[in-house]
């Protein structure tokens, strides 16, 4: 894989340069990475490129934005050259394989269920799951398996990216939900600052210990509140669940996405 530094399409010079890199190492692939946001302009971007190159496929970035794929579309239609990956974040594994109909029913709204399965097997830790549904289901859940579970989830990513895979959830309403990304790290301070046996009894839980709580954990005493609250409705989900499939058809508690900071 050779990396080469980024360009614009308008400047000769630099171009020039790929094209001896291009004549001198025969590559088999001609990937361009794309952004995403850019819309129409990442296709005369492309054009450019293509002319010059003879690209072989496109990566697309910042897919995890408000764009929701036009871009792949606008490429595709112009160049039909295949979209190869796109990236949903920062991080290595932020790079996913490129799938036009999951991509078409995010566009549509219509969700991307089979993706966001996908990411869960993935991210999950099924020994840890599977330890923590037979504790749950001989003890009960304590906020120390709260946190676990709100790790487990942590590692999906970014909450609204995975909402957004669910069918019928509008992006629109999803931005203006203005969830707190340092929502999940707040609540780690705040278990944490907590003693064992607080962890297991929450309801020992009086003023002072509240006090004591929020000056470790460095939030305010009305956010321990909300979470205790958030706990004890997450408590009678999972008695109603059984550890199994949600109650209600599916329909997650109402007050429960404010543990994500979804205001």
């Amino acid at each position: 894989i050779i990396d080469t530094a980024g360009r614009l399409q308008i400047d000769d010079g630099m171009m020039q340069e790929l094209e001896r890199v291009k004549a001198a190492i025969r590559p088999d692939e001609i990937l361009l990475v794309a952004d995403g946001m850019t819309g129409q302009e990442a296709v005369r971007i492309a054009q450019g490129f293509d002319e010059r190159l003879d690209v072989t496929g496109v990566i697309l970035t910042k897919m995890d934005g408000d764009a929701r794929g036009g871009a792949a579309l606008s490429i595709y239609g112009v160049l039909r050259k295949p979209i190869k990956f796109i990236g949903v974040g920062e991080k290595t594994d932020a790079l996913e394989d490129f799938h036009p109909d999951r991509m078409a029913g995010r566009i549509l709204q219509q969700g991307d269920i089979v993706t966001f399965v996908e990411k869960a097997q993935a991210a999950f830790d099924q020994d840890e799951a599977k330890r923590l549904e037979k504790k749950v289901k001989k003890e009960g859940m304590d906020l120390g398996d709260f946190l676990t579970a709100m790790k487990q989830i942590e590692k999906l990513g970014p909450l609204e990216g995975m909402l957004g895979m669910l069918p019928g959830v509008d992006a629109k309403a999803l931005k203006k939900a203005k969830m707190d990304p340092k929502r999940l790290k707040h609540v780690e301070a705040i278990i944490l600052s907590m003693t064992l046996e607080e962890r297991k009894k929450p309801e020992i839980l009086n003023g002072s210990r509240r006090a004591r709580i929020a000056k470790g954990a460095g939030r305010p005493v009305n956010e321990i509140n909300k979470l205790l609250e958030q706990f004890r409705g997450m408590q009678k989900m999972m008695k109603k669940m059984g550890m199994g499939g949600m109650p209600g058809g599916g329909r997650m508690r109402p007050g429960l996405g404010g543990m994500f900071g979804m205001r």
